[in-house]
């Protein structure tokens, strides 16, 4: 159990802000749906950041994926999914937002490891403001 995390068994609260790493649909033949899947983790993220933790927000290679294509470079799913789940080791937890491929693996290897799993932002702690870095 980390640090900075609610205690699933007894639902104490700690102090240390977490790296979130938030999980959730992505692709579809849609360019609309990927936008507004981006956007929907974008708005946690920022809920995240406000609460006083650090999200990792892969959802953001949505730009690397429509540059990639305007360039011809044949980026595919498996690419993007060993881009991020480097990202997966060094958070402290997870947040999941929805399942699909994607995000089932990715809750699948954060629970392998042994991270803190959210289901919901009212899970997350939200922090005072001493704990969190700079104080602001």
């Amino acid at each position: 159990m980390h640090e900075c995390a609610i205690n699933q068994a007894n639902r104490s609260v700690t102090t240390k802000p977490l790296k979130i790493f938030i999980s959730g649909p992505y692709t579809d033949a849609s360019d609309a749906i990927q936008g507004r899947n981006t956007q929907r983790v974008i708005d946690i993220g920022i809920e995240l950041y406000q609460r006083g933790h650090f999200p990792y927000i892969p959802h953001l290679t949505h730009w690397v994926d429509k540059r990639a294509r305007e360039l011809g470079v044949g980026l595919k799913w498996e690419d993007y999914m060993n881009w991020h789940l480097p990202w997966l080791e060094i958070c402290d937890a997870l947040y999941f937002v929805a399942p699909s491929k994607g995000a089932n693996l990715e809750l699948a290897t954060a629970v392998n490891m042994g991270k803190v799993i959210f289901r919901r932002m009212d899970e997350v702690p939200v922090l005072p403001v001493q704990y969190r870095l700079l104080g602001v």
